[in-house]
């Protein structure tokens, strides 16, 4: 894992700053030196709809830059030394004339440490070129796309290298997304409009704050007795295009594209059919297509099988889930047709069947039709009612459905978890954690040799728990139907609740056996992409570990002593967080050294 935190605060391995976005428009930014970084702060100040006041020293030439920025207005130039109460008469009105930044051009300026400790004294940010001692703010190298601005700091360590790095993020990036920030900006402001969302209520319409994670409820489902929930449905779906759809598919999105969004589920809705090709159904003479059904792992493109990658290659249309990570969606070609479902919480079973008719419109028009999903495609995945679904329609005998690799394994191994070890677990459990329709599926008992694998349940995370750990439900059940006098009440249920591995979860009155809270489990999120995230934990401490650290869906849950097989917890740490995806199995390292011993080069 590259990186890992825990929710117990310690000393940090080195000081890292609070990196903040500042609305600088109509602000005074004072501008303290001679050199050539004058032009370059005086630009940037105008860019951010500062208002720049340059102070040098009468005898100091004005670079053709500056210059050209003073001629015009933008920028005052006192040609004169720095005097403190610069600080404090040449602001704004409102702010009772204190400037709102200083910027000294040069450590070596003599006034340096000295305008430096007024600033700080008297709470004025202020920037000291090459003197990260002297400064109380740093400004990062950045990338600027539109609305969209990337800054990378290395906190005074790196020299040239925060340039370096931010150079190679801005080129991974496709070009455009700049645009689609716009687009999708406004979009969300005429849905907030259109809608009359209540921002302050708080739900996925909530302010915009690009600091934190999606919400522990981000694919909570909307049930059609949910109200309120149905009102922000717009809402749900944007926020849902923007986490799922790919970089490249943002980057292209158009205002075409913009405005299917906003009238897809204008009234409630379910709206037409994705981005299918609008070609007319084929006729008798047209040779009938086939169909794919194919799983494409659990994330990372070098997971498929060998089979799935021929079938992207060979498609006339690709109909992906909207858990397909991006790095499987770049494999498709590009003169390959794409629709990427329009699935959110609440919004699936439309989804689905806006799918499955462009899958049959496509086959009729003769044409290969690959229905990509993420994992495998009959584990949670609906391949088998697709299946049943194009039998019903004829077409039996033109689906194909290929294998993949499931994430409901495939997560725990990139985890370190072993699902099955010998003294510790010999049976393994895939539980989905949302039923049909959002219903509660019945939890599975405790077996101290079990690991259990829940998909689908993130969003849930405090009900599954309770499930796992009381009979709360079954005890109602049992009250309501008469059969109650021999179940475990008060002190008792608690006790089977809290008590250790053993006789406390010995079974009353036909009551399953209860999971004990210290059950170690591990959340792990979009296994094998590079942003994984992996939370070990247990039941007692889960809930309040993913409502405080977000949530990064697609992700399950692993419940189970295997979590712990070869991995032991830090003392009195409620749980440990660890980021990031470290290759494929270590085989990236691996390859070019092959290549080379071919060569005969090593």
């Amino acid at each position: 894992m590259a990186s890992s935190t825990s929710a117990t605060i310690s000393a940090p391995a080195f000081h890292t700053s609070l990196l903040t976005a500042v609305d600088s428009r109509g602000h005074v930014h004072l501008i303290i030196g001679s050199n050539p970084l004058v032009g370059s702060r005086a630009t940037n100040s105008l860019a951010a709809g500062a208002t720049p006041i340059l102070i040098t020293p009468e005898s100091a030439d004005v670079h053709r830059g500056v210059a050209a920025h003073v001629a015009s207005g933008a920028l005052r130039h006192l040609a004169r030394p720095f005097r403190d109460d610069d600080l404090f008469t040449l602001g704004r009105a409102e702010v009772d004339r204190v400037v709102d930044a200083v910027f000294v051009t040069s450590a070596r300026h003599p006034l340096a440490s000295s305008i430096s400790a007024l600033c700080k004294r008297h709470r004025i940010p202020v920037n000291v070129v090459d003197a990260p001692q002297l400064c109380s703010f740093s400004l990062l190298s950045a990338h600027v796309d539109g609305p969209l601005q990337i800054g990378v700091t290395t906190n005074g360590r790196g020299c040239k290298l925060a340039s370096r790095i931010r150079r190679e993020v801005a080129a991974s990036l496709p070009a455009g997304l700049g645009s689609a920030c716009a687009r999708l900006g406004e979009a969300r402001r005429r849905i907030i409009a259109e809608d009359r969302m209540e921002l302050e209520g708080g739900g996925e319409g909530e302010g915009i704050d690009d600091s934190v994670d999606q919400t522990a409820t981000f694919n909570k489902l909307v049930t059609e007795a949910d109200a309120d929930a149905a009102k922000t449905r717009r809402m749900r779906w944007l926020s849902q295009v923007c986490e799922y759809w790919p970089l490249k598919r943002l980057a292209a999105i158009t205002d075409v594209d913009v405005e299917t969004i906003l009238t897809s589920y204008n009234g409630g809705g379910g709206g037409g059919g994705g981005s299918g090709s609008g070609e007319p159904s084929g006729n008798g003479d047209r040779p009938v297509g086939r169909i794919i059904l194919a799983g494409s792992g659990p994330g990372h493109p070098d997971l498929l099988t060998r089979a799935t990658y021929n079938a992207i290659q060979a498609a006339d249309l690709v109909l992906a889930d909207k858990l397909v990570p991006a790095g499987v969606l770049d494999l498709i070609p590009r003169r390959t047709a794409v629709s990427i479902a329009r699935k959110f919480p609440g919004n699936a079973d439309r989804a689905q069947e806006e799918l499955l008719e462009q899958a049959l419109e496509g086959v009729r028009q003769g044409r290969t039709v690959l229905r990509l999903k993420q994992g495998d495609p009959f584990i949670y995945g609906r391949g088998g009612e697709e299946v049943d679904f194009f039998r019903a329609h004829g077409l039996g005998d033109r689906v194909l459905v290929l294998p993949g690799i499931t994430s409901s394994l495939s997560a725990p191994l990139f985890a370190g978890i072993p699902p099955t070890q010998r003294d510790v677990a010999d049976q393994v459990l895939v539980c989905t954690g949302t039923g049909k329709k959002g219903a509660a599926p019945a939890p599975p008992e405790y077996v101290e040799s079990r690991t259990v694998v829940f998909l689908m349940a993130l969003h849930r995370i405090e009900g599954l728990v309770q499930e796992l750990t009381s009979h709360v439900d079954e005890i109602a059940s049992q009250l309501q139907a008469g059969q109650g006098e021999e179940a475990p009440q008060g002190e008792d249920c608690r006790q089977q609740q809290r008590g250790p591995i053993g006789e406390a979860q010995r079974p009353k009155a036909g009551l399953r056996r209860l999971w004990p809270v210290d059950t170690p489990c591990a959340v792990i999120e979009r296994a094998s992409c590079p942003d994984q995230r992996v939370i070990r934990t247990t039941l007692r401490h889960v809930v309040e570990a993913i409502q405080q650290e977000g949530s990064r869906p697609p992700g399950l849950l692993v419940v189970g002593r295997a979590c712990e097989a070869l991995y032991t917890p830090a003392k009195d740490t409620p749980w440990v967080v660890e980021d990031g995806f470290k290759g494929l199995l270590g085989l990236d390292d691996l390859v070019p050294a092959a290549m080379s011993a071919l060569d005969g080069s090593s």
